[in-house]
């Protein structure tokens, strides 16, 4: 069987390129990042197994739980989804479209992680020197990490950056261990 994440490629693809073509990419980001947590919780997983429900009711209870009104191009996707279905994709779909959005906005969302609170001008100075590096906007979120003892570390994606003082008493306990 296909992963999940190669079988919602397509749809997010396509829900992209719609998207952008009518300007409309934000508010797509925001509708699906919504669907795709409500995708997501256990609950609403069960349902969308339940082969008592028809897929047609399953999208209905999508358009149910929004709080206010879904609009028309969303509840067509969603149906779209259901007739074929895969609304059980819709968390990959949402992370799919995500990284669609940043590749066309040049930007990437890095994990930094510290052993002490970095202030504002060092959240700054990281940003604009990863930002240099990697060639596209970089947009921090931040954590301390009390046993990383010093230093950082940076994470988005695969990409891991340890400059960490653990990391590098990992790496001399293994060089030595060996």
């Amino acid at each position: 069987m296909a992963e999940p994440i190669t079988l919602a490629r397509p749809y997010a693809k396509a829900v992209f390129e719609a998207a952008k073509e009518h300007d409309a990419v934000d508010s797509w980001d925001q509708a699906l990042a919504f669907v795709g947590l409500l995708a997501a919780n256990k609950a609403v997983k069960n349902i969308l197994a339940n082969p008592g429900l028809s897929e047609q009711r399953k999208a209905e209870l999508f358009f149910e739980t929004a709080e206010e009104q879904m609009p028309e191009a969303l509840r067509n996707f969603l149906l779209i989804l259901a007739e074929n279905k895969r609304l059980a994709l819709l968390p990959e779909i949402s992370t799919m479209f995500a990284f669609y959005r940043a590749e066309l906005e040049r930007t990437v969302n890095m994990k930094v992680s510290t052993a002490y609170e970095m202030t504002p001008e060092e959240q700054q100075h990281l940003a604009e020197a990863l930002s240099r590096k990697l060639e596209r906007k970089v947009i921090l979120e931040t954590a301390v990490d009390r046993s990383l003892i010093g230093g950082v570390v940076v994470n988005s994606g695969d990409m891991v950056i340890d400059a960490s003082i653990r990391g590098k008493l990992a790496k001399m306990a293994k060089a030595l261990g060996s």
